[in-house]
């Protein structure tokens, strides 16, 4: 088929309060290499209400073009109101690529306007890049349990489309002052013409585990043995002020609950610090944690995979090795207080 009418790579633009999720910051990053690969332009498509001024933050975040959908129709989000809002602009302008956070929202928003356009959709995708020459999206995720990287290709069909999970990609340095072109688009869609309402927005007090909030994780795996033997892991991260996760056979054995779970179908994380403790390590754990800052394995298996994906490594029987690291955290964080104590 020929795809030369189709050009550039777009990032749809999640808003959320009044600011840009992370996570399209983030695709704003990953999307402004495949672009300079391929020689074209990165524009964000923005849909929602009272949302234009944050076409200089998509331009500080690498973006050349913003698309921009504002109307009071689009003041919450919904799968049909966004959709059309979608196709209008692929349809015009016709993107060779489109990424998406995922999120709920864009997986939602994605799977919709790919059933519609049509075209293929690679969903939880972990690592991208372009053909320089064919423009393919080379979009890779995690297969058969997290067993192998499998790289999934759209050759038919424009636009190639994948959504990526938060904390994968890295955002570039913003740079302030840094301006684009502005393209603002409308759409004729009444109310009426849509066939669900939001009639109120319920936001959630419970506070909920988020370790992908967390600057030290303490992550333990079925090497540790028994529910009894991962307290250890609790007794660890509570001396260094840190979170709690586990890789996806602790959940499954019931250890703890899913939302401390790392991996490709828990949390990706990206703490300064991560401790990955009886963790074998397979690919599933390992795109979750991958952009750790400082990553810190103990295993007994010399062998393990998790040795590849660490800065330091130990051998030896974790029950042995942790209770000395709890020992020491907890020695110098008494120094450090005395040390303030005797400033003040």
């Amino acid at each position: 088929m020929d795809f030369h009418d189709y050009q550039d790579v777009w990032v749809f633009i999640e808003e959320k309060d009044g600011a840009i999720a992370p996570v399209s910051l983030e695709l704003l990053g990953a999307g402004r290499g495949l672009a300079d690969k391929r020689g074209c332009n990165l524009a964000g498509i923005l849909i929602g209400e009272n949302i234009s001024h944050l076409a200089d933050t998509m331009f500080e975040y690498g973006a050349d073009i913003a698309y921009i959908y504002d109307q009071p129709i689009f003041k919450n989000y919904r799968t049909e109101s966004f959709m059309q809002a979608l196709l209008h602009c692929s349809n015009k302008y016709k993107p060779e690529i489109i990424l998406y956070g995922a999120t709920s929202t864009g997986k939602d928003l994605a799977s919709a306007v790919a059933t519609d356009l049509p075209t293929g959709l690679t969903a939880d995708t972990t690592e991208l890049d372009v053909e320089e020459e064919t423009g393919l999206l080379l979009a890779s995720r995690p297969a058969f349990g997290g067993n192998i990287m499998a790289t999934i290709l759209c050759k038919k069909y424009r636009p190639q489309m994948a959504t990526v999970r938060a904390k994968v990609m890295k955002a570039l340095t913003p740079q302030p002052g840094r301006k684009g072109k502005i393209i603002e688009e409308s759409i004729s869609l009444k109310e009426e013409d849509i066939r669900t309402k939001v009639l109120e927005i319920v936001k959630e007090t419970t506070k909920k585990v988020r370790i992908d909030e967390a600057d030290i994780i303490v992550a333990g795996g079925k090497g540790l043995g028994s529910a009894e033997g991962f307290q250890l892991i609790h007794k660890l991260a509570e001396s260094l002020g840190g979170a709690v996760g586990a890789s996806r056979d602790v959940v499954e054995a019931g250890w703890i609950e899913h939302a401390h779970q790392v991996g490709q179908t828990g949390v990706t994380v990206t703490p300064k610090i991560y401790f990955a403790i009886g963790i074998s390590g397979a690919i599933q754990h390992i795109v979750g944690m991958k952009n750790s800052g400082l990553i810190i394995a103990i295993n007994k298996d010399p062998e393990a995979p998790i040795f590849e994906a660490c800065h330091y490594g130990i051998v030896g029987d974790a029950f042995e090795i942790v209770p000395i690291l709890i020992e020491q955290f907890q020695q110098a964080m008494t120094r450090e207080e005395v040390s303030h104590v005797g400033e003040v």
